[in-house]
């Protein structure tokens, strides 16, 4: 007799404050990458999915609109503090399904619960202006109202974080919203609308679907749908925002990057060292954030180059979970497959392998690859120029801080790069003069506080209001001027 296969858990929807069955939907699994077993399956919405979700959205934000400011907070503070208590939960269920270390998972929670923190400020940041006797008896202010029913199409690598950059602000603002997380990573999220439905959100206020470009598509053209917010590759970032502005909606789309770290001859350079490795090979490479392109300046780079090969040579490789793992694998076989091929071209273009993570072969059946960085990288090379999106460091050595600054402004993208060094001058010089929206000086990953906008530039972002901060107060309003004048 066969034994029967333990059934897996199915994923579903949260829709008008109701958690909803699969029915006979398309399934698809989601897959643990450390150990390429599945571990759940989620369904996909179709077309009359997204139009009734779209539609009950609609029908909350028509009452939730006229709630004051002060009371849509209260489920925000109540969720706050469930966040905290199953923050560990959260972190083991992203890990899971993600593949990113524990510690880095628990970073990530942390900051979703930062941006509630910051929402739970709406008050006092969906304020207007006001000003008497603009003209003879007459007054004038303005006031911020919310839009209707927004959405979030968010990405598998940071799947509790990058939805809080929306919907909080979303929601605390008046607006209802619909959250279509990646499909590879459902059951962060899902946990997450768990305990909301938990803090007593008001039904249909918040709601979240799964799917592929159908559920995309649908929710781009539904003409309910007033705001759309994406995070992904650029070709995708591109398709949103070309297609929801054609519809006549707001958009913010957040696309792919080739982040640049600059190490200059006076850097410190075990904290430099320390920060580069934090940066390219944190959550394996797959951070928009992500360095890249590492550029020693002149003389840094022998003794940058023979420490940083050095401490990466030192961190394990291995599952997630587990105590002293410094990388955890790739999200799917199919993206750790595409990494590895563009390590396959730079050795075919001639950049020499430091560290080849293809030869990293951690137990089990994950979805690994090691670290790995390329010396004698050109600019032409595609791993100089192309988002690997992987744990692959491309060295190019220049000989002046100008040359330095010319590289990292022919770039397309214009996410994030850092400059490491002692000297004041340089920082200022280099934050002032080059082209990218989030800078740091000896810093490894430029990412803002919740408070502050994810102000990516060029081909990584498309739309005018970036995420979080005050710009996603603007986004999520409208703003209304009113005159006044009494006889």
């Amino acid at each position: 007799m066969i034994a029967s296969q333990p059934s897996v858990e199915t994923v579903s929807f949260y829709v008008n404050g109701q958690w909803e069955s699969a029915g006979n939907r398309k399934l698809a699994p989601i897959t643990n990458p450390a150990t390429g077993a599945e571990i759940a399956q989620v369904a996909y919405a179709t077309e009359d999915d997204v139009d009734r979700t779209v539609r009950a959205a609609h029908a909350a934000y028509l009452k939730w609109r006229d709630v004051p400011v002060v009371e849509r907070m209260q489920p925000l503070y109540r969720y706050k503090m469930l966040l905290e208590k199953h923050q560990n939960d959260l972190a083991l269920t992203l890990t899971t399904e993600n593949g990113k270390t524990i510690d880095d998972a628990r970073a990530e929670v942390r900051r979703s619960i930062q941006m509630v923190e910051v929402a739970c400020g709406m008050p006092s940041l969906m304020m207007g202006d006001s000003l008497n006797d603009v003209s003879s008896g007459i007054d004038s202010h303005t006031i911020r109202q919310p839009l209707g029913v927004c959405a979030g199409i968010t990405p598998f690598n940071f799947p509790s974080m990058v939805p809080m950059w929306m919907w909080p602000f979303s929601i605390a603002a008046g607006n209802a919203f619909i959250l279509k997380p990646s499909e590879k990573v459902p059951m962060t999220p899902t946990l997450a609308a768990k305990l909301l439905h938990e803090a007593g959100l008001p039904a249909g206020v918040f709601n979240l679907i799964h799917g592929d470009k159908v559920a995309v598509d649908a929710l781009l053209h539904h003409p309910l749908v007033r705001a759309i917010s994406f995070v992904g590759s650029t070709p995708v970032a591109k398709y949103i925002y070309k297609t929801a502005a054609a519809e006549g909606k707001r958009v913010q789309a957040l696309g792919g990057a080739k982040n640049h770290l600059v190490v200059m001859p006076d850097a410190h350079m075990p904290k430099t060292v320390e920060n580069i490795i934090s940066s390219a090979f944190g959550a394996a490479g797959e951070r928009c954030l992500a360095g890249s392109v590492l550029v020693p300046v002149g003389d840094a780079a022998e003794p940058l180059l023979k420490l940083l090969v050095e401490k990466v040579n030192e961190m394990r490789v291995g599952d997630g979970v587990e105590e002293g793992v410094g990388m955890g694998p790739l999200v799917t076989r199919e993206h750790r497959d595409r990494v590895a091929g563009y390590i396959d071209k730079g050795v075919a273009e001639g950049a020499k392998p430091l560290l080849d993570g293809r030869a990293s072969k951690p137990k089990g059946d994950g979805f690994f690859l090691g670290p790995t960085i390329f010396d004698g990288v050109k600019p032409e090379m595609t791993i100089a120029k192309e988002e690997i999106f992987g744990p692959v460091l491309s060295v190019i050595r220049v000989k002046t801080l100008e040359e330095a600054i010319e590289l990292v402004n022919r770039s397309p993208f214009g996410n994030a790069t850092s400059i490491f060094t002692g000297s004041g001058k340089a920082a200022r010089d280099y934050s002032a003069r080059v082209e990218a929206g989030m800078i740091g000086i000896n810093v490894g990953v430029a990412a803002p506080m919740a408070f502050f906008p994810f102000a990516g530039w060029k081909n990584s972002f498309f739309g005018d209001l970036h995420a979080h901060g005050k710009d996603a107060v603007m986004f999520y309003t409208e703003q209304k001027v009113m005159m006044t004048r009494w006889f």
